[in-house]
């Protein structure tokens, strides 16, 4: 079982940038599935999850209206779109499953990507 998060990189301030998450082992279709993000000196905080099962779909303060989710049932593999990025967006995010619904604490999410960086600067 593993979750694989690719996409992050340098970008700068308004620009665009897309996530993958890309399970193997397991469908997402079955778990809900969240964007994680920790910042330098920050605590890992929830950006987002998706739940096909449940129809529930989450967004923190922070992404509305700026970041999208989109998922490949073929490539078992969740997008997040993440638009008019900020400075304040700079942080590693994480791919997270969890069996049940969409949380926003970590403790319930059973699978974790490695991480991918993201860096908004001119």
């Amino acid at each position: 079982v593993q979750l694989q998060a690719s996409g992050g990189g340098l970008v700068q301030p308004g620009g665009s940038l897309r996530l993958s998450c890309a399970a193997s082992g397991f469908t997402l279709d079955d778990y809900a599935i969240a964007w994680f993000r920790q910042a330098p000196g920050k605590e890992r905080e929830v950006v987002t999850c998706f739940s096909s099962r449940t129809g529930n779909i989450y967004f923190a303060a922070s992404a509305k209206g700026r970041f999208t989710i989109s998922r490949d049932s073929a490539k078992n593999t969740l997008y997040l779109q993440m638009d008019r990025l900020k400075p304040e967006d700079t942080a590693v995010y994480y791919c997270a499953a969890a069996r049940d619904f969409c949380t926003t604490n970590m403790d319930d999410y059973n699978y974790w990507g490695q991480g991918t960086l993201v860096t908004v600067s001119s």
